[in-house]
């Protein structure tokens, strides 16, 4: 097998590792302007919002380990490929010289031991920035039960690392996963995490993990705390949710006829509640339904269920509460604070700053009034039904400004 026939094999491979995020892209092999074809190049991004390409792909696909869900699985008959170290540096460092790629996602399948594998992705890496001296962005995975030397010497050549988490309980884990453990996974995290503390220039850029989503019956409120904890124990950059593709028919995973691709929007819209709005877990589920309302944000279905807390008064409510209003952000926050003291602000006032009036409306005052008079004591299922996405219910689908219905509701603000 050439190179570009393992590149074809090992980068298609890598689609399913969401722990870098993904262009996405299904255009086929056309190697034109943009071409981001399946094999080998996706799209992440800085934390300054700059959009970065890299080389995303597996060391191998050949497997010793079962997992269920798992296309690379050993037990699976999918054509296999190895690449060698110096094979994987000169693909680097020619796409790089070529503008194609400014960095390198390498993730790998588990072939012969997991030190082996280990000491593969070393190598390559160490080739990437002694011989051919390139400074550019690498992540690598940690394989569990490798070495934590080989993880060491790898990490201080990485910029960042990922041990995949793969599922949320240690019982799904148990069920898909025979030949690893919880602790074969948080092991090798938590040997990072300690690491980083104590060494500078140990995995700069941190590390993240990937957790499976739909092909268990674990429920949304495991799902988040889980992550919760991931963020303050292991500190953690990132944790990816990835909708379980059926690729595999196992009984033991859940049936599914398509990614659950909604449930993992929410899920990243309550991770970031987690991350950066300071709710926790226990307060998005306080209720007995341990899921998150697929028709709303997990914001206004926080605020739903709370709705003895509001309506708040926007010039007088602390920063804490400000931001825990549907339609208010970081941002727009800040700017209520800041111009409060100047001024009483009002909803004309609230908009020009950048907040969300057809949302924030159900939940603020301003001097005491509402935005219209009949949103006093609105039953909570009317304003569901008023703030129901229904954008985001639909089938995602690439907007086109020669679809003249879709440019219109892009212009006035509608998508």
């Amino acid at each position: 097998m050439d190179i570009l026939e393992k590149l074809e094999v090992l980068g298609a491979a890598a689609k399913y590792d969401v722990s870098c995020a993904s262009s996405g892209s299904k255009r086929g092999k056309h190697f034109g302007i943009g071409s981001t074809f399946s094999a080998g190049i996706c799209h992440s991004w800085t934390d300054d919002g700059r959009c970065i390409s890299l080389l995303k792909v597996l060391f191998t696909n050949e497997c010793i380990f079962d997992c269920a869900y798992c296309i690379n699985r050993k037990s699976n008959d999918i054509k296999r490929a190895t690449f060698t170290p110096q094979e994987i540096a000169e693909l680097t460092i020619n796409f790089y010289k070529r503008n194609y790629i400014e960095g390198l996602f390498l993730s790998s399948a588990i072939k012969n031991s997991p030190d082996w594998t280990m000491e593969m992705l070393f190598r390559t890496v160490w080739l990437l920035r002694y011989k051919y001296q390139f400074n550019g962005y690498i992540h690598v995975k940690a394989i569990p039960y490798a070495s934590l030397d080989l993880i060491r010497k790898t990490g201080f050549l990485a910029d960042r690392m990922s041990v995949n988490i793969e599922l949320p309980s240690e019982k799904s884990l148990r069920l898909l996963c025979p030949n690893k453990t919880k602790e074969s996974i948080l092991k090798p995290m938590e040997f990072i995490t300690k690491v980083a503390e104590e060494e500078k220039n140990f995995v700069s850029a941190g590390q993240s993990t990937q957790m499976i989503i739909g092909a268990t019956d674990d429920s949304d409120y495991k799902i988040i705390n889980l992550s919760q904890h991931l963020y303050k124990k292991f500190k953690l950059k990132r944790v990816y949710y990835s909708a379980y593709t059926p690729v595999n028919h196992d009984p033991r995973i859940l049936k599914v006829d398509s990614p659950p691709l909604l449930r993992e929007h929410r899920l990243y819209q309550a991770d970031w509640l987690i991350r950066v709005y300071n709710f926790s877990a226990d307060e998005l589920f306080k209720s007995k339904d341990e899921n998150l309302d697929l028709e709303v944000d997990p914001k206004v279905m926080w605020a739903l269920r709370n709705l003895d807390r509001f309506p708040i008064e926007v010039n007088r409510a602390s920063y804490e509460e400000l931001i825990r209003v549907p339609g208010i952000g970081i941002k727009s926050a800040k700017r209520i604070i800041k111009n409060r003291v100047f001024h009483s602000l009002g909803f004309e006032d609230l908009k020009k700053m950048g907040v969300v009036l057809k949302r924030a409306k159900y939940f603020i005052t301003c001097n005491g009034k509402t935005f219209e008079r009949y949103l006093i004591d609105l039953p909570p299922e009317k304003i569901k039904q008023k703030l129901i996405d229904k954008n985001s219910l639909q089938r995602p689908q690439q907007l086109s400004f020669f679809d003249r219905e879709v440019f219109t509701s892009v212009i006035t603000g509608e998508i």
